[in-house]
C-alpha cells in the first residue's frame, strides 16, 4: 500500500458526516420520494416502498464507463437512484463495441462517457444521469453516496476506497479479464442491513400452546412450518396467555413440521386459551467492511460461485493482484496467446502465493495462463453478468435491502474457452468491432457465431437482455446467420422499469418489432427476422419442419411453464439445443438443454401451487391473499364471465335454453341465474341505479352472507366431536354496516358503480369522479332488513370443489328463470364484459379489487391491503428487477459459447443464483436417462426413423428382427393397432399412412415427409420396454 493511500485512510472531509451514519436510510439523508407505481410495479414487489424510496435519495458515481460500466449504470438508472454520473476520461475506440451496447462507429474518438449519457438518460427520466469527462479524485467522489470503480488501476482503487471508506460512501470494484471477473465491495465500517433476504417472514397459526420450562408451541396442520432452529419469532391474536404477547422476539429451536420449542420459561405464564399467529422476526444486521488495502491482505471467505472451484478464489485473488502489477509494469495487459506475457504472470502469482500469509495457495498453471492470454478483451456476457451483480450491490448500498457481498467475488467460465489456447494468428485483432471477443476465443469461433441460425423465443425482459447480447457478440451477423424472434405480446408502461430496449413511445406496439429495430441499431449488421407469433401448437404452420430443422441454437426468454415445455419438446423432437433461463425478484436459473448429452427442461417440474380449499375462499378466509383471490374471483364472474355467458343468451335465445334443458343439473342452474340476475333483476339503465346496484352487492356481501354465517354457526357452535367449530385456522366473522364517511366504502361504491356502467353501455356522468357523491347516493339507497334463514347449508369441507348450492329443484328453478328472462328478451342489446387488467390505475380495476378484499378481510379482523399490494398479489405479479436479468443472460450466452464449440458435457453448467443473499449454485447438468437392450442403447434425444410407406405388418416386423413384439401402435389420442382387437388383424396389410389419416383423423402436410408413432413393445421375456417415438418415412 502506497505511502499516500496510507495517511488517506482516516482523511475525513472537515465538516462532512458519514454519510452511512443516518439510520433512516442506507446512505443519505430522509426525504419523502413519491414512487411511481405503475412504472415501477415489478421492482416494487421485491424491493418494497421504503427501500424504493432510500434508494431514490442516493448519488451514484460509475467510474469507468465501458462495457461492464455501462451494464451497471444501465441497471442502476432502470432501478430508480436519484442520480447516475459517468466518469471516463478515455475516449471510445472500435473495440470498445465488442461490449458496449450505447456506443456506435460514430463515435470513434469522442469520450465515452458524453457519447453514451444521452441515451442512458432516455432509460429513466426520473434519474439525472450526468457525464464527468474528468480524472477520479477525491474531490470528485466526494458528493456521492456509491462509487463503482470498473477498469481503475489498484493503487488508484486502494486511494479511493480509502477515501470513501472514511466518508462513509459505499465503494464497488468491478473488472472483468476475458472469462474471469473480480468484485470488491467496501461499505463502510458500519453499515446496516435492514432487510436480509428480502423473504416474506415465515408464519404460523397457533393450535395450542404447553406451558412450562420449555414452552411447546403447535400449528394447525393446514401448511408445513418453514421456521429453522435460532430464528425469532413473535405473536399476534393470542387469546389468553397476555406475557406470550409482550414478549420480545423469542428465540426457536428444534423446529418440526407442525412444531416448535420456544426459549422461553412459560411455567408462571396464565393459561392459554385459544388462537394465535406466530410470525418470525427478521432483525437488521450489522456489518464492518475493511478497506481494500487491508482487504487485499486478508480477504476473509470468498463468495463461491462454482462448488468444483473450492480453491480456485484464493488462486483468482492473487492472479488479479498479479495482472495490476503486470499492467503498471509494462503499460499494457497481456497480449492473447503470448506464451512470453503468460510466463511472466504466472512468475508473479508463484511470487505473491509464496510470500501470502494463510494456507499455501495452489497455483494451477493453465488458469493462470487462460487469465494472461484472455485478459485483453472485455466480453459482452461478462459484462452483463457482472454487471446485473454489481448493479445489484449498488441498490443495496443505496437502500439496505439485502445482504451485500462481504467483501470478494471471484468468477471465472473456463469452461467456455477452447480445450487449448489458440494460436496467436487465430487471436489476433482484424479491425473488427469483436476483436476483444476474438482475443478470447479466436476467429474460428467468432465465424461460427456470425453464421448461427439462433432462434430466440420472446421479447420481454429476458428478450431485450439476449437482442442486446447477440447484437454484441456479433450472432448472427455474416454469411448464412439468421436470429428470429418471436413475441405476440405488446409493449405496456410497466414494461419499462426492467425491459430497456422500450421507450415510452413505443407504448403499444409490438416488444419483438421493437426489440428487433432497437438491437439492430446496437449492430446493423444483425440478420434478425421479428415476428408477433406464439410458438404452440396453433403455429406449428409457422414454426414448421423446415424452420426447426434448419435451427442451430434455441434460446427461450419466456415466462410461463407450458410454453417453454412446448418449446422444449420440439427442440428434443428436433434435437437442438435450447438454453433456458428464468428470474423471479432477485433470483435466477439457467439451464443448457443439449441433445444426446443432458435430460431436457421437461424431465423435471416443479410442484404445482397449493390452492386454497373452496369453502376457504367463500366462508372461512384466514389471510389476505384468500381476500384477495375471492375478489378476484368477484370481478371476473360479476363482470367479465356472466357478461359473456348473458351475451351468449341473446345471441341465440332459443339454442341457449336448448343447452341449459339438457343440461338440468345444478351448474346449469346457477349459471342461469346469474344470466338472470344481470339482464332481470340487476339490469340497470342509468347511472344511478348502478349505485344503488353497488350498494346491494356491498350489503349483500359484507353483511348478509356474514350474518347467515354466524347464524348457522354461532360463535359457540361445536363440531360433531364437541371441538369449537371457530378454532384455528377459522376467524369468527362480523358483518360490515355501509357508512358514507368511510372512504373504503365509498371508494369501493364508486368502483363497482363505474364498472357495472361500463358492463351495460351506460354514459358515466363527470361527477363519478366524485366518491363523496357517489357514496352519498349509495348510502340514500333503500335497503331490504336482512332476515336469517333456517336450513341454509354453507359448505366446510375443505375437499369440496364447488360452494353449496341453493335448495330446491334444479328443473323448477331452471324453468322460472328461464320465463323471466323470455319475459325481458331486450332484441339488439348486448352487455361489455369486462377482462381484469391490473396495470392501469385509472380503470377501477384495482380499486374494486382492492375494495372487496379489504370489506373481506374486515369481516374476518385480518389485517387490510394498499392497491399496490392487492395488485401484486391479486394481479399474480411476477416480481421482477433489471440486475437479476441481465445477470441471468449474460450466464447463458456463456454456455452458448459452449454450444457452438461443441463442448462436452461436463464443460456445461446450469446456475441458480440468489442477488439477494447473494449465492451461486453452479453444477454439470444431469445427463439424460438411458434404455438399452442388446447392441441398442437409446434416450429421449433418439427417433427411430422407418423408410417407406410401410404397413402395419411392415412395421411389426421391423421391431420384430430387433428382437422385439410390438403389440400396440398409435398416433395422437387414436390407437391404430392392438393385438388385443381381433379386428385389428385386418388393417396387418393396411398402410400406416392410412390409417393415420382415416383412423388418427390427421391431416398430412404436402411439406412433410413423415409422420410419428409410439410404439409399445415388449422384450424376448414379455417385459415392456419404453422406445423412441418412431417416425415413418412414407414420403
Amino acid at each position: 500500500m502506497s505511502k499516500r493511500s496510507s495517511e488517506n485512510t482516516q482523511q475525513v472531509l472537515p465538516g462532512k458526516r458519514s454519510k452511512m451514519s443516518d439510520t433512516t436510510m442506507a446512505n443519505g439523508v430522509e426525504t419523502v420520494t413519491e414512487i411511481d407505481e405503475d412504472l415501477h410495479s415489478r421492482q416494487l414487489a421485491v424491493y418494497g416502498k421504503e427501500s424504493m424510496r432510500r434508494m431514490a435519495t442516493a448519488n451514484v458515481l460509475v467510474a469507468g464507463v465501458t462495457g461492464l460500466g455501462v451494464e451497471a449504470a444501465k441497471n442502476v438508472i432502470l432501478a430508480g437512484v436519484k442520480s447516475v454520473t459517468l466518469q471516463d476520461t478515455a475516449s471510445c475506440t472500435l473495440r470498445d463495441l465488442s461490449s458496449h451496447f450505447y456506443l456506435s462507429e460514430s463515435d470513434i474518438g469522442k469520450n465515452r462517457a458524453e457519447a453514451c449519457k444521452a441515451q442512458l438518460q432516455e432509460l429513466n427520466t426520473a434519474v439525472t444521469v450526468s457525464a464527468a469527462p474528468v480524472p477520479l479524485t477525491e474531490e470528485l467522489v466526494a458528493d456521492f453516496q456509491v462509487v463503482v470503480a470498473v477498469d481503475v488501476p489498484l493503487e488508484q482503487a486502494i486511494r479511493i476506497d480509502s477515501f470513501c471508506h472514511a466518508n462513509g460512501i459505499a465503494f464497488i470494484r468491478a473488472d472483468i479479464r476475458g472469462v474471469f471477473a473480480s468484485v470488491f465491495c467496501d461499505f463502510g465500517p458500519q453499515f446496516t442491513v435492514y432487510d436480509v433476504d428480502g423473504e416474506d417472514p415465515h408464519t404460523g397459526i397457533v393450535a395450542g400452546i404447553t406451558q412450562g420450562p420449555t414452552t411447546l408451541v403447535t400449528c394447525v396442520e393446514d401448511d408445513r412450518l418453514e421456521f429453522q432452529d435460532g430464528e425469532l419469532v413473535v405473536f399476534t391474536e393470542v387469546v389468553g396467555m397476555p406475557e406470550l404477547a409482550a414478549s420480545k422476539p423469542i428465540r426457536v429451536r428444534n423446529c418440526k413440521p407442525h412444531s416448535f420449542e420456544l426459549e422461553l420459561d412459560s411455567a408462571e405464564f396464565q393459561p392459554y386459551q385459544r388462537g394465535g399467529i406466530v410470525t418470525q422476526f427478521k432483525p437488521s444486521k450489522e456489518l464492518a467492511f475493511k478497506p481494500l488495502a487491508a482487504s487485499l491482505a486478508d480477504p476473509g471467505e470468498f463468495l463461491l460461485t462454482d462448488f468444483a472451484k473450492m480453491e480456485r478464489p484464493a488462486l483468482l485473488h492473487l492472479a488479479f493482484q498479479a495482472l495490476d502489477a503486470f499492467a503498471v509494469r509494462h503499460g499494457r495487459l497481456p497480449a492473447p496467446g503470448s506464451r512470453e506475457d503468460g510466463d511472466a504472470l504466472l512468475a508473479a502469482v508463484h511470487e505473491l502465493a509464496a510470500s501470502a500469509p494463510g494456507p499455501q495457495v495452489e497455483v494451477e498453471e493453465q488458469v493462470v495462463r487462460w487469465l494472461a492470454s484472455t485478459a485483453s478483451g472485455q466480453l459482452n456476457p461478462m459484462a452483463a453478468m457482472i454487471g446485473g451483480f454489481v448493479g445489484q450491490e449498488v441498490v443495496k448500498a443505496a437502500s439496505g435491502k439485502f445482504h451485500p457481498l462481504h467483501q470478494w467475488l471471484y468468477f471465472d467460465s473456463i469452461e467456455s474457452l477452447p480445450a487449448e489456447i489458440p494460436e496467436a494468428s487465430q487471436l489476433a485483432p482484424r479491425g473488427s468491432r469483436y476483436d476483444d471477443q476474438i482475443a478470447v476465443f479466436g476467429a474460428e469461433l467468432q465465424a461460427k457465431l456470425a453464421a448461427a441460425r439462433v432462434f430466440l423465443v420472446g421479447a420481454g425482459a429476458l428478450g431485450c437482455e439476449f437482442l442486446k447480447n447477440f447484437a454484441l457478440m456479433g450472432v448472427a451477423s455474416a454469411g448464412g446467420g439468421a436470429l428470429t424472434v418471436t413475441d405476440d405480446d405488446t409493449i405496456e408502461r410497466s414494461n419499462l422499469s426492467r425491459q430497456f430496449l422500450f421507450r415510452d413511445w413505443d407504448i403499444g406496439s409490438s416488444k419483438s418489432g421493437v426489440a428487433g429495430a432497437a438491437a439492430r441499431r446496437i449492430n446493423p449488421d444483425l440478420r434478425l427476422r421479428a415476428l408477433q407469433n406464439r410458438v404452440s401448437p396453433e403455429t406449428e404452420a409457422v414454426f414448421d419442419d423446415a424452420f426447426w430443422g434448419g435451427l442451430d441454437l434455441v434460446v427461450n426468454a419466456l415466462d410461463n411453464v407450458n410454453a417453454r415445455l412446448y418449446v422444449d419438446s420440439r427442440c428434443v423432437y428436433f434435437q437442438k439445443p435450447l438454453l433456458e433461463s428464468g428470474t423471479l425478484g432477485p433470483k435466477a436459473n439457467t439451464q443448457a438443454v443439449i441433445p444426446g448429452l443432458t435430460e431436457n427442461y421437461g424431465a423435471s417440474r416443479d410442484p404445482p401451487e397449493k390452492q386454497a380449499p373452496m369453502c376457504t375462499l367463500h366462508s372461512f378466509p384466514h389471510n389476505i391473499h384468500h381476500c384477495l383471490t375471492y375478489a378476484r374471483s368477484e370481478f371476473e364472474g360479476l363482470l367479465e364471465k356472466t357478461p359473456a355467458e348473458a351475451n351468449a343468451f341473446l345471441a341465440d335465445p332459443e339454442k341457449y335454453i336448448a343447452s341449459v334443458r339438457s343440461a338440468s343439473d345444478a351448474a346449469a342452474r346457477e349459471q342461469l341465474e346469474r344470466v338472470t340476475e344481470v339482464l332481470v333483476s340487476e339490469h340497470c339503465t342509468t347511472f344511478e341505479e348502478c349505485i344503488a346496484w353497488a350498494r346491494r352487492k356491498f350489503q349483500q356481501q359484507f353483511h348478509d352472507r356474514i350474518a347467515q354465517l354466524i347464524f348457522t354457526f354461532p360463535e359457540d357452535a361445536k363440531t360433531s366431536t364437541g371441538a369449537l367449530f371457530w378454532s384455528a385456522p377459522k376467524r369468527f366473522p362480523k358483518p360490515l354496516e355501509f357508512s358514507a364517511s368511510d372512504p373504503a366504502h365509498a371508494q369501493l361504491a364508486q368502483a363497482a358503480a363505474i364498472l357495472k356502467a361500463q358492463v351495460h353501455g351506460i354514459p358515466i356522468p363527470a361527477w363519478a369522479t366524485d366518491v363523496g357523491r357517489v357514496a352519498a347516493i349509495a348510502a340514500a339507497t333503500p335497503i331490504e332488513p336482512f332476515v336469517a334463514k333456517e336450513g341454509v347449508k354453507i359448505e366446510t369441507d375443505p375437499k369440496a370443489s364447488s360452494v353449496a348450492h341453493a335448495m330446491g329443484s334444479d328443473e323448477a328453478a331452471i324453468e322460472a328463470n328461464i320465463a323471466k328472462l323470455q319475459a325481458s328478451i331486450r332484441p339488439g342489446t348486448a352487455l361489455q364484459p369486462i377482462v381484469f387488467e391490473k396495470d392501469n390505475d385509472a380503470n377501477f380495476h384495482m380499486q374494486f379489487i382492492a375494495g372487496v378484499a379489504n370489506m373481506r378481510a374486515r369481516n374476518y379482523d385480518i389485517p387490510e391491503v394498499d392497491k399496490l399490494q392487492a395488485k401484486l398479489i391479486a394481479g399474480r405479479i411476477i416480481p421482477a428487477i433489471a440486475t437479476t436479468t441481465a445477470m441471468a443472460t449474460g450466464l447463458v450466452c456463456l454456455e452458448l459459447y459452449k454450444v457452438f464449440r461443441g463442448a462436452p458435457l461436463e464443460a456445461y453448467r446450469n446456475t441458480f443464483a440468489n442477488l439477494a443473499l447473494p449465492l451461486f449454485a453452479a453444477a454439470e447438468p444431469i445427463p439424460p436417462k438411458h434404455c438399452a437392450f442388446r447392441d441398442m442403447r437409446w434416450s429421449l434425444w433418439d427417433r427411430w426413423v422407418l423408410e417407406g410407406d410401410l404397413t402395419v405388418q411392415q412395421v411389426l416386423d421391423w421391431f420384430r428382427e430387433k428382437g422385439l413384439e410390438a403389440y400396440s401402435i398409435s398416433c395422437g389420442q387414436s390407437l391404430l393397432y392392438n393385438n388385443l382387437f381381433p379386428k385389428h388383424k385386418e388393417r396387418m396389410g393396411t398402410r400406416m399412412s392410412e390409417l393415420v389419416q382415416t383412423i388418427a383423423k390427421q391431416t398430412i402436410p404436402e411439406n412433410r415427409r413423415h409422420f410419428d408413432v409410439v410404439v409399445a413393445c415388449e422384450d424376448e421375456e414379455g417385459e415392456d420396454l419404453d422406445v423412441p417415438l418412431v417416425s415413418i418415412r412414407f414420403r
